[in-house]
């Protein structure tokens, strides 16, 4: 086996590349760390190349050692980049340094696939919500019928290959999730089963790339989801605590017990149906009595009259669910009694699942060492609301910990992991302890960061098989000059930005900045609400063309932006990360405020309480620690291509007078920085002319 250096210089030449110091470091400490089975952060800025200087030493060591490597994403268009384009295109130019071409696959869940079994039995979902009008039905209908037309065509069954796509209402009736498929021993589809296939093929490939949900249905799950593997990369994994969290956060609402009773249908006695609706709209009331729809509300003990009624939901769930009887019975297999049952039966048990997990939640009376938050949201349809009570782990470093970081060797990169100057608040979130990093060149967090403590996931405390995990972190660096190539503007002049309106100040200040970019403008707003309120001032106020958000899909935005290099886009979340514009379209990046979490998420608050009752500063912990990585990734819209120029802007005069304010922007790349209004403006006047 060539040195993986060689095999990264084959590769680079056969791409058309060139090469970068930062890509063939990275590589390096890539290899290093499959070598040794030490796990590695790599911080890897934008044009490092960080997707070949992880592929190329995972390639070597699959094919070296005939083992499988795990590349897992967290957004569908990585996925697609590597699968349809860096893996094809490496694959072919390592070849014959590797003497046979590398395999690889794709690894999604079952939910993505058509289900035989489901579309021949007939199965129909009915509505998750009664308000739904004739035309959203007939719409259904009619996508249904396509999908249904469309198994005779696909030779993957892929959601993904299916052009243009579906509502997600319409792909429900025709896909199962893990738990409600039958299995390959009880299904009369097996040997056609699109899912099963995608397996087979996975397991053959010497690398899989899968997506941060995965990861976590694998590490929750007692069988093994994902094939045999030693080594994992985890791309973008500024975002594996949220994905890793969502796939592990659970509900229950009156509608959704009633809707899996209905589903239970001719299976058992209409009495027990019964029983089970009426548990389900006392347990309603108790919902609405205990909530206010304009704001979340955390539980920090059961209120009154919750006890009894989940243990009443419990019992009557799992009643219902022994009477179902099993999936396949005896006889002939039915595909559509066995589809019904199968259903019937996965509803069922995750209620129940999650009735018991909340029951337990406050068991231990100390918040601080509960596994779980509980608390009592809203979801708003049309004009209505409906009252849901959800249940999220407080941390899942011990999850990761215990089925990801025992079992494999882990490498872990993103353009953002370093905050507020170290890689310490994004390894506690994983559950890596501070004190078991090895010694490198890994940034250090300056002594007011240290002074928030070395708390680790989430200020709960390590295990002792702790000091068996060793991790060093790396900063790969970026081929762009940050100093000469973008400023960094806090307008410290501006007044703290408030809960209402936009300021006036704010306003003028966000107007001469565009007027100075000639348009060109990235608005990342905190709030939806934020956003289109400057879309529709800027509108009267200025001549520029104003994209905001929500007026079309935000793919079409972005190209539209694009293209008419003066107008300007205006957004929220969605547009923090993710969005790659190079060019001359963009000069301007302006963000409103810094984007800390609202003050009433209960599970970020219940994370932040966790940290202060351990002695850390929770403020800093957690709410800090998440605007770092969200500036950071605004920031990081504006230079995307080595000759990109332009400025960052940021309206929260508190990043210059605050406290926080070092600590968030030690996170941001080394921007040449300025508080001075009129030098950021010639400035932006030049690039324009």
């Amino acid at each position: 086996m060539p040195p993986v250096t060689s095999l990264l210089e084959t590769a680079v030449e056969a791409l058309g590349g060139a090469s970068r110091p930062g890509q063939i470091r990275m590589a390096s400490a890539v290899a290093h760390a499959i070598d040794t089975g030490e796990h590695l952060a790599v911080q890897a800025g934008t044009g490092t190349g960080k997707s070949l200087a992880y592929l190329v030493p995972a390639i070597a060591h699959a094919m070296a050692t005939g083992k499988t490597v795990i590349v897992s994403t967290a957004t569908i268009a990585l996925q697609r980049q590597l699968v349809e384009r860096d893996l094809p295109r490496l694959a072919k130019a390592l070849k014959p340094a590797l003497g046979s071409e590398p395999r690889f696959a794709i690894l999604k869940g079952r939910g993505n696939y058509l289900c035989l079994n489901k579309i021949h039995a007939g199965v129909t979902e009915e509505p998750e919500n009664a308000l739904l009008d004739a035309f959203e039905l007939s719409r259904t209908g009619r996508e249904v019928t396509r999908l249904r037309e469309w198994v005779s065509d696909t030779e993957t069954g892929d959601r993904d290959d299916l052009t243009p796509g579906v509502s997600d209402r319409a792909w429900k009736q025709v896909s199962v999730s893990a738990r409600e498929c039958l299995g390959a021993n009880n299904c009369s589809y097996s040997e056609d089963c699109f899912a099963e296939r995608s397996r087979i093929i996975a397991g053959q490939a010497d690398v899989i790339v899968t997506n941060h949900a995965m990861l976590a249905i694998d590490a929750l799950s007692p069988a093994n989801i994902l094939p045999e593997h030693d080594v994992v990369i985890i791309d973008e994994a500024h975002e594996l605590t949220d994905r890793i969290t969502a796939v592990s956060t659970a509900e229950l609402s009156s509608a959704s017990i009633t809707l899996a009773a209905r589903r239970c249908g001719k299976l058992i006695d209409e009495e027990l149906v019964d029983d089970v609706i009426g548990a389900a709209e006392q347990f309603g009331e108790l919902l609405n009595d205990t909530s206010d729809a304009s704001t979340p509300r955390r539980l920090t003990r059961l209120p009154d009259g919750y006890d009894l009624a989940l243990a009443a939901l419990r019992d009557r769930l799992w009643k219902a669910r022994n009477a179902i009887g099993p999936i396949n019975q005896a006889g002939a297999p039915d595909p559509e009694a066995a589809a019904a049952r199968s259903a019937a039966t996965t509803s069922l048990e995750e209620l129940h699942d999650t009735a018991v997990r909340v029951l337990g939640a406050f068991d231990d009376p100390d918040e601080a060492n509960r596994r779980d938050v509980v608390w009592v949201a809203h979801d708003r349809f049309r004009n209505d609301t409906h009252a849901v009570l959800r249940v999220a782990p407080l941390s899942v470093g011990g999850l990761l910990r215990a089925s990801l970081f025992a079992h494999s060797t882990v490498i872990l990169t993103s353009a953002t992991l370093v905050v507020g100057g170290g890689f310490d608040a994004l390894a506690a979130t994983w559950g890596l302890p501070a004190h078991a990093r090895a010694d490198d060149d890994t940034p250090q967090p300056d002594p007011a960061a240290q002074a928030v403590g070395d708390v680790t996931a989430f200020g709960l405390a390590v295990p002792s098989d702790a000091e068996d995990i060793r991790w060093r972190g790396l900063d790969a660096g970026s081929p762009f000059d940050y100093p000469r190539s973008a400023i960094l503007y806090i307008a410290r002049h501006l007044p703290a930005p408030g809960r209402d309106a936009i300021a006036e100040p704010i306003r003028d200040e966000l107007r001469e900045l565009m007027a100075a970019a000639g348009g060109r403008t990235l608005g990342l707003f905190s709030s939806m609400r934020a956003a289109k309120e400057a879309a529709s001032i800027m509108r009267e106020q200025t001549d520029h063309r104003i994209l905001c958000q929500g007026d079309d899909m935000t793919s079409t935005l972005v190209r539209e932006f694009t293209d008419d290099t003066a107008s300007c886009l205006f957004g929220t979340l969605s547009l923090w990360q993710g969005v790659d514009v190079p060019g001359p379209s963009l000069s301007l990046v302006v963000i409103d405020r810094i984007p800390f979490p609202r003050p009433d998420d209960p599970l970020l608050a219940a994370r932040q309480r966790a940290v202060e009752a351990r002695g850390g500063n929770g403020f800093m912990s957690v709410a800090a620690n998440h605007a770092s990585l969200l500036l950071a990734q605004g920031a990081g819209r504006l230079l995307r291509s080595i000759d990109d120029r332009g400025v960052v802007a940021v309206l929260d005069s508190r990043l210059a007078t605050a406290r926080y304010g070092g600590y968030l922007v030690k996170s941001l790349p080394p921007f040449w920085r300025t508080t001075d209004t009129a030098t950021v403006l010639g400035a932006l006047r030049r690039l324009t002319a």
